[in-house]
């Protein structure tokens, strides 16, 4: 018999999860995702995109800032829900609210716990240079992500894969794997496992200090850099262009041979010097512009070699 559920969620990766447990006949009482926020260059208030699925689907959608009051507390009991799923939803989910469902409340996370728990994981695993990553369901605890595991799913990362592009592999395969574990519930067969007690490592949420390209560092770690920061919210470095130093994203960039002083770019093909070794930037994106590849970007802002990026 299918569960009646509450969805808790925000940003584009719990989307496909959401569109799997309705699309699996389960009953969803409430969805639960962040406030509107400004955005956009009107700064009009905008829907998460959880926020839009779930009007797609016709289901109640509630918006609160906060689980600890009384009133909330005794309206997302009131939902009569057996389990909660959550998915990157943003608020810390008190005692009051992980017990008011019977079957628990179950995390999808984007790590292979304990590694990265907390807020940016497939970031930080990709800024780490981590070679996999994965998806795990885990039952939910007052900790930050320290409950047990029911289910995981690893993957490769590759050498030139972005955050970006591991995200969407992720959000595709946790959607599977948490109507898997739901219909494990329904049966009675879930099996719990408790995560390890070594190799507990943090993904604190990105800071813009932390974004601008350190050249002074080796190749691979301004490679993984990069592809970590891609899409959002890009790693970027000042390129002289017309005498003016221009705050440029570098979205995509590979290994490369060469030295020289770091931030010197090395041939007119944007090879540039590292700490040690070279990476080439292969996909740039100027202020306010689109993302373009570099050739196109050397067309309308040449940068020949001998000149340095901060």
């Amino acid at each position: 018999m299918p569960l009646r559920l509450v969805f808790m969620g925000t940003p584009d990766f719990a989307v496909p999860t959401l569109g799997e447990i309705v699309g699996q006949g389960h009953d969803v009482a409430a969805v639960y995702t962040q406030p509107p926020r400004p955005a956009g260059r009107g700064m009009a208030e905008r829907r998460s995109p959880v926020h839009e699925a779930a009007a797609g689907f016709g289901l109640p959608v509630l918006t609160p800032t906060s689980l600890r009051s009384a009133e909330a507390q005794a309206a997302f009991a009131a939902h009569g829900a057996d389990a909660a799923v959550v998915v990157a939803y943003g608020l810390i989910l008190p005692q009051a609210i992980l017990d008011a469902v019977p079957e628990g409340a179950w995390n999808l996370h984007a790590s292979l716990l304990p590694r990265w728990r907390g807020a940016a994981p497939i970031q930080r695993a990709v800024m780490a240079g981590d070679a996999e990553t994965g998806v795990m369901v885990m039952r939910m605890e007052a900790g930050l992500d320290t409950g047990p595991v029911a289910m995981a799913e690893r993957v490769a990362i590759g050498p030139d894969d972005t955050a970006g592009a591991l995200h969407d592999r992720l959000a595709r395969l946790g959607a599977d794997l948490i109507v898997r574990a739901l219909a494990a519930i329904e049966r009675g067969a879930l099996r719990l496992s408790p995560q390890p007690a070594e190799g507990v490592t943090y993904a604190a949420k990105i800071d813009k200090a932390e974004t601008r390209i350190d050249w002074s560092r080796p190749s691979t770690e301004v490679h993984d850099h990069i592809r970590g920061l891609s899409p959002f919210p890009g790693a970027w470095t000042d390129i002289p262009i017309g005498g003016k130093a221009e705050r440029v994203k570098v979205l995509r960039s590979r290994l490369a041979s060469g030295s020289g002083g770091p931030g010197t770019v090395l041939d007119d093909a944007l090879t540039v010097a590292c700490g040690s070794g070279a990476v080439q930037l292969v996909e740039v994106q100027r202020g306010g512009g689109r993302p373009m590849a570099a050739e196109a970007f050397l067309r309308g802002a040449p940068v020949p070699a001998g000149t340095r990026l901060g």
